[in-house]
């Protein structure tokens, strides 16, 4: 069973990443982790209703949230805030740099909670924070392979150590495609879709036998490299096997999944002679033809079997 991983987003990771302005470091900022992708403007919090609260969101307070706070008396709002960060949130985020009221910094001070401001709209800090901790959290695999961009398509190679691998990369390099990992592929899902990246110490490195490491990007130029890709076709490489059947029309609809998501997959026999990079580039047209719904082995067999009945019934009729 492949191992998958799930990291946690560190608070003070996601601090930077959007610019946030810390207005108070809660006692555990530098530790705190977040576990869970969804974010929670505390309205009905504001009233007293913690039935069904989830404490490890982060909580956003926006324009509507300030000014139906403001509405309340200095007393009445020490109440609320006491209530909400008595809970053990990673952080609370005032949006549009609205002012903080005194009772909020005040009993953020003493529960050590970590108070954050933002300048972005309610809705924007709360898209982006979402599609960030996405990512951040999303289950994650590694894959010995090579992952480029082809065409657009993200293309994964899978196949044993020595199988060429990485000289079908180089190949497709000089042909105009983007490498994104050679050797290791992380690869981690977002909704049902699969993103796949290098690790940072091996980025844009090709290892080619009998000559050594390469770094693409200095060889190449900036434009055959690329940081992450959406993988939308697997290829297996094998050695070429006497007797084994290998499809010769493409009517099969093999899929290879990982993470819980199916992709088209296609299994290339190795030899020889075999123009293993041209073969790659075409098993991605097809694939991106067959995905608008054109698959030209099934219209070829539809048209042969059409041909055939055409001519038994002639047969038929001159019988």
């Amino acid at each position: 069973m492949e191992k998958v991983k799930r990291t946690p987003a560190k608070l003070s990771k996601l601090v930077q990443s959007f610019g946030l302005e810390v207005i108070w470091k809660g006692r555990d900022y530098d530790t705190r982790e977040i576990t869970i992708s969804d974010v929670n403007r505390p309205a009905l919090q504001l009233v007293g209703f913690y039935d069904y609260f989830e404490p490890r969101r982060l909580q956003i307070l926006g324009k509507a949230e300030m000014t139906f706070l403001r509405a309340m008396s200095p007393q009445e709002r020490t109440e609320v805030f006491d209530h909400l960060l008595r809970c053990e949130i990673p952080a609370l985020i005032i949006s549009r740099n609205m002012e903080v009221f005194p009772e909020l910094l005040e009993l953020a001070q003493k529960h050590g909670r970590t108070l954050l401001r933002t300048p972005l709209q309610t809705v924007d800090i709360s898209s982006h924070i979402i599609d960030y901790l996405n990512r951040a959290l999303a289950p994650q695999i590694t894959r010995h392979g090579v992952l480029m961009n082809i065409y657009g398509q993200g293309v994964l190679m899978l196949g044993d150590s020595g199988i060429g691998k990485s000289e079908t990369a180089i190949e497709l390099l000089k042909r105009g495609h983007r490498l994104v990992a050679d050797d290791a592929v992380e690869i981690w899902k977002v909704s049902d879709s699969l993103y796949g990246t290098a690790p940072e110490i091996i980025r844009h490195y090709v290892e080619i036998r009998g000559v050594g490491i390469i770094e693409v990007q200095k060889l190449f130029g900036m434009g055959a490299v690329q940081f992450e890709t959406e993988i939308d076709l697997v290829i297996q490489l094998e050695q070429w096997v006497e007797g084994k059947f290998y499809d010769r029309l493409g009517l099969g609809e093999d899929t290879y999944t990982m993470l819980g998501v199916s992709l088209p997959y296609i299994t290339i026999p190795v030899r020889p002679g075999r123009n293993l990079a041209g073969i790659v580039e075409i098993a991605t047209m097809k694939n991106r033809q067959m995905s608008y719904g054109d698959n030209s082995a099934q219209s070829f067999v539809a048209a042969f079997d059409a041909k055939v009945d055409a001519m038994a019934q002639q047969t038929k009729e001159t019988t």
